[in-house]
Parts: C-alpha cells; sequence; structure tokens
C-alpha cells in the first residue's frame, strides 16, 4: 500500500469538489490530452510545453514527475493524504479506480481517479511532526515515503486513527524505501506551511483551554470591541461578550463561543450559541473552533451569514496576523512572532 499526498488547488479552492464527488483530479490548466495514450514521459513534457506558461525544462520536469506517476504508479487500494487549507485536519482516501481521461469534463477536470474518503477528516494534531513535514511538501502530487511513513500511517489506520504514541515512532525500522522519479521526496517544503505551523504549536502550548479564549479577545478588542470574558468553567453558553461604541454600549452586540479542543465542532454545539445570542439580547454570534467543523456544517450556516460567523484556526490566525502589531506586549510576548520574506513558488502547486 503506497500513500500519496494530493493537494485540491493551491489555495484548497478545489477542496469541495474532491471531496463531494469523491474524486481526486489533476488541475493543471488546458491539459486535455489521455495521457495513458503518451508513450513517455518526455511526451507527456512535449504537452505539457504547449500549455504551461513560462515552460523552462526544469519546470516541465517537475510537472511531469507529479503527473506521470498519478496516471502509472497508483494503484486500487492505495491511501491518499489530502491536508485541508482550510481547517486543521487531513481527509484520508483510498484509490477506487485506474486513471480515467474525460475529454468533455470541464477544465481542468480532465483527469482523476475514484475515491473513498473517510467519514470524517483525522485533525492534524494526530500526526507526528516529522510526517507533517512531508504533508507539507510544495507539490501536487506525489508519494510519501519518507520517515517509513506508509508503514507508520498503515498502523495509525489499524489504530483507528489515534495519535502515534512514542514507542510506535522509534520502534519503527526508519530505513527509507528504495524510490525512483516517480516516488522521491527530494522536493521543497512549504515554508509558509512549517512556519504555520510552529505558530500552531506555539499557541497550543501558550494558550491551551480556556486561554485561548483570552486571545480571541485580544484581537476583538484591538478591532475596537469592548469585551467580557467569562471565568473558567460553566460559562452560560458564551465564553466573551462584545459590543462596539463607548463602554461598549454600541449596537452591534456579539456573543462568542470558543473551543480548544482538536476535535471537530458539530452542528447542534453551534446550534447552542445561536441560543444563548436570545438569551442575551444579541443579534450577532461568533462560533470559534480551534479544531475546525464537522463536514456540512458551515454549508448549512451559510443562511445565517448576516448572524454568525464561524472562525476556524485559518481564521483566527488570519485575524491574529492582521493585527499582531497592535496587540498588548503580554500577548505579544507570550507569543513572539516576526515577518519573513521568501521567493513565492506558486508555479509548483496546482
Amino acid at each position: 500500500m503506497a500513500v500519496w499526498l494530493v493537494r485540491a488547488g493551491a489555495q484548497g479552492q478545489y477542496e469541495q469538489k474532491f471531496l463531494q464527488e469523491k474524486r481526486i483530479y489533476l488541475t493543471w490548466d488546458d491539459l486535455n490530452t489521455p495521457i495513458d495514450k503518451l508513450k513517455s514521459r518526455s511526451d507527456l513534457i512535449d504537452e505539457l510545453e504547449k500549455v504551461v506558461s513560462d515552460p523552462k525544462p526544469r519546470k516541465l520536469i517537475n510537472h511531469a514527475s507529479q503527473i506521470w506517476p498519478f496516471v502509472h504508479s497508483m494503484n486500487i487500494g492505495d491511501r491518499i493524504i489530502l491536508p485541508s487549507k482550510t481547517q486543521p485536519v487531513i481527509y484520508i482516501g483510498k484509490v477506487k479506480s485506474d486513471y480515467h481521461y474525460d475529454i468533455n469534463a470541464n477544465n481542468p477536470f480532465f483527469h482523476y481517479r475514484e475515491v473513498e474518503w473517510l467519514a470524517e477528516p483525522i485533525p492534524r494534531t494526530h500526526f507526528s511532526q516529522d510526517l507533517l513535514y512531508s504533508f507539507g511538501a510544495f507539490m501536487t502530487v506525489c508519494r510519501i515515503t519518507r520517515n517509513n511513513a506508509e508503514v507508520r500511517l498503515a498502523q495509525m489506520e489499524v489504530n483507528n486513527w489515534q495519535p502515534e504514541t512514542n514507542n510506535q515512532i522509534i520502534s519503527k525500522n526508519d530505513s527509507l524505501i528504495a524510490t525512483d522519479n516517480d516516488t522521491n521526496e527530494e522536493f521543497e517544503t512549504d515554508l509558509e506551511a512549517l512556519g504555520k505551523n510552529q505558530i500552531v504549536k506555539l499557541i497550543e502550548a501558550k494558550f491551551k483551554g480556556h486561554q485561548l479564549t483570552r486571545l480571541v479577545k485580544a484581537i476583538l478588542e484591538v478591532q475596537g470591541y469592548t469585551c467580557w470574558q467569562s471565568p473558567e468553567g460553566a460559562d452560560g453558553g458564551v465564553d466573551i461578550l462584545a459590543s462596539d461604541g463607548p463602554m461598549g454600549f454600541g449596537s452591534q452586540k456579539i456573543c462568542i463561543e470558543v473551543k480548544s479542543g482538536d476535535g471537530l465542532t458539530d452542528r447542534p454545539t453551534v446550534d447552542k450559541l445561536i441560543g444563548a445570542m436570545t438569551k442575551f439580547n444579541a443579534k450577532n454570534g461568533l462560533f470559534v473552533s480551534w479544531g475546525g467543523f464537522k463536514s456540512g456544517v458551515q454549508k448549512e450556516l451559510a443562511s445565517s451569514f448576516f448572524k454568525v460567523r464561524l472562525w476556524t484556526q485559518n481564521d483566527l490566525l488570519e485575524q491574529l496576523f492582521l493585527n499582531y502589531e497592535k496587540l498588548d506586549e503580554e500577548i505579544k510576548a507570550e507569543l513572539p512572532l516576526k515577518r519573513i520574506w521568501t521567493v513565492a513558488r506558486s508555479d509548483d502547486v496546482n
């Protein structure tokens, strides 16, 4: 059983399509050619040269090294790792079909394999850091073999995807599987994702449990809200009450609930916040779920967009980055961050 990393667009824009249609696609624009009919990888490079912008030789080879294995090396029964770009979770799938080509499909979804996804994604925190480094590869499609990943992930599957213990990690044979050009992991790591993972780990260490509520409150306060934070323990349905205007007597009143665990929040839990909004005479609500939301929750609540907002881990981090310089020195001392610049490699991920 091989394990393959597959991405659903550089920004995760195809994530829901992959999940809802139970497929994984090659997402190279305008590549409308049956790849299984090509005789060699060189023929694929010739096809890519026609459709890839700025078709430099290294870039073409890089793209071909991802596309060719999708068609010729991936097998029925192999495992698919799809890291979510919108929530702190990993979607796990199993390949259920051979390669298919659909000439009539919408661009760029001409090439696909059918996949059976687990009913619920697995929190990123269940995976050891070395595996997460591999999941952060700057590739759209690649086989994951480093650090004996295939054996370890198979064991996690047997254990219902519970986190690895230290004994499980160190007891595994750490030799690397021999690889060819289809399976090598000599690729660059997404430095942005790596940096973000480090920040996530620091927040989880410094703002455990109810302390995450303090961070959310600090962000809201620098946005101009006056906030009340409930003491730790039973909170009556809300963790924070916020309002604008002098002394918090403005027209906008918000009830905020913060969940700091790595579990996925379900619809009934969000509905409790909506009920608390009536109790506190608030027209708006904000639910912050560090572990993300169960499948369908965000879609089901789309009709309540002007009433309730849902923040995932990514949303909270975005607000943190936007408002970091305005935070008080105590928060910044606990969460020391700095901005860095690096070269954008958007051409590597489709």
